[in-house]
């Protein structure tokens, strides 16, 4: 449960194979609310916070438990996220004042998170470069950086770069997967590559920030 002085609150971070691994056979680009082009904020009232906040404290509780079944458990608690959201889609329609950059620019997000964390070998980033999530979003890629640039001080590459950087730093402490097979996971075909991109974002070589 993250938290700071301004706020407090839960995130859950799954993936695709997770839900799949469900007889239900769930699959998230099927579902309209993880549909790109969606709004991806709801409010709540008191009765939503509270339903919500019970969910969130059930998946915690659960997750440090002994239960051999746990994880059964877990997907239907994170499935009743999803629906209750689901629920809340049509509410949505009423947030038609956001501009067409502002719009575009949550656009760019999403697709960029939807990409991580990186739990497998074999799931390589699809989107890599500027242009990749440009030609996604149907625009040109000049005018996505423009608009990124506009909405959040950053440029595309940059906020490509930090969210790649982040996943890396994750991967080196919390998972026992060596240097090429983090490399590859990132969309990086050189080992080479991944090392200079980290050593440029981090100050430190990819095996010194690991050890």
């Amino acid at each position: 449960m993250p938290q700071d002085d301004e706020q407090a609150g839960y995130f859950c971070i799954f993936t695709d194979d997770f839900l799949i691994k469900n007889k239900s056979g769930v699959v998230l680009d099927e579902l309209p609310i993880f549909k790109v082009g969606g709004y991806p904020v709801f409010h709540l009232d008191e009765e939503g916070f509270k339903e919500i906040n019970a969910i969130f404290k059930k998946i915690y509780k659960e997750l440090y438990s002994d239960y051999t079944y746990k994880y059964d458990l877990l997907r239907n608690y994170v499935l009743a996220l999803i629906h209750y959201g689901q629920k809340l889609q049509p509410a949505t329609a009423l947030h038609t004042t956001q501009n067409a950059a502002s719009r575009e620019s949550s656009l760019f997000i999403v697709l960029l998170e939807r990409q991580f964390p990186k739990d497998s070998l074999h799931q390589k980033l699809s989107l890599r470069t500027a242009k990749d999530y440009a030609d996604r979003l149907s625009i040109h890629v000049n005018h996505l950086n423009k608009v990124l640039k506009e909405n959040t001080g950053k440029t595309t590459t940059d906020l490509i770069s930090s969210r790649v950087i982040q996943e890396a730093k994750i991967l080196l402490k919390q998972i026992d997967w060596n240097i090429s097979e983090i490399a590859y996971s990132l969309g990086f075909e050189e080992v080479a590559h991944f090392s200079n991109f980290f050593r440029k974002q981090a100050s430190f070589p990819p095996l010194g920030f690991r050890y």
